[in-house]
């Protein structure tokens, strides 16, 4: 006589790993792709002050940024408590901006550098004197496309 095995209730299948490796492969190609990669460390503060009339900049490669403000926490050990400029990912003088431009025209193919434009970035507890160094030496090398970069909303929100 033969014996039958009854199957035991309850026993789920072993779980097939098969397809693992796709989806691991497929989630780290979806993050490579959608992820950006920041272009500077911001190393001043950065509030932007509000304004009521903002338009939005098209083509952001014909773009280049100059950051003014006091240096955030974390460097101003180094760096003091005085309003900075920041050129890139380093401290910079008033100085050193026309070679930043120059620098930043150089990079470019010659039919786009009479489209670059120079984006201000500047706390809205900056003093104008410094913002008023920064455009003189952008007027001495003919950098006249300026922008400064706010955020929306009311400006009387500044006052807040």
């Amino acid at each position: 006589m033969s014996k039958f095995r009854k199957k035991k209730k309850g026993e789920l299948p072993a779980i097939s790993t098969a397809s693992l490796p796709d989806i691991v492969f497929m989630l780290l190609f979806f993050f490579m792709v959608a992820t950006v990669m920041r272009q500077n460390t911001l190393m001043v503060n950065n509030q932007l002050p509000f304004a009521d009339q903002v338009e939005k900049l098209d083509n952001k490669s014909l773009i280049m940024y100059i950051y003014a403000g006091k240096p955030s926490s974390r460097y101003q050990s180094s760096a003091g408590v005085q309003a900075r400029i920041q050129l890139n990912d380093k401290f910079a003088n008033v100085n050193e901006i026309k070679a930043f431009v120059l620098e930043e025209r150089s990079q470019k193919r010659e039919e786009l550098i009479p489209f670059l434009t120079t984006a201000l970035k500047v706390d809205g507890e900056t003093n104008m004197g410094l913002v008023n160094d920064i455009k003189k030496e952008l007027r001495e090398i003919n950098a006249l496309k300026i922008n400064y970069t706010t955020r929306s909303g009311k400006a009387t929100q500044n006052k807040n």
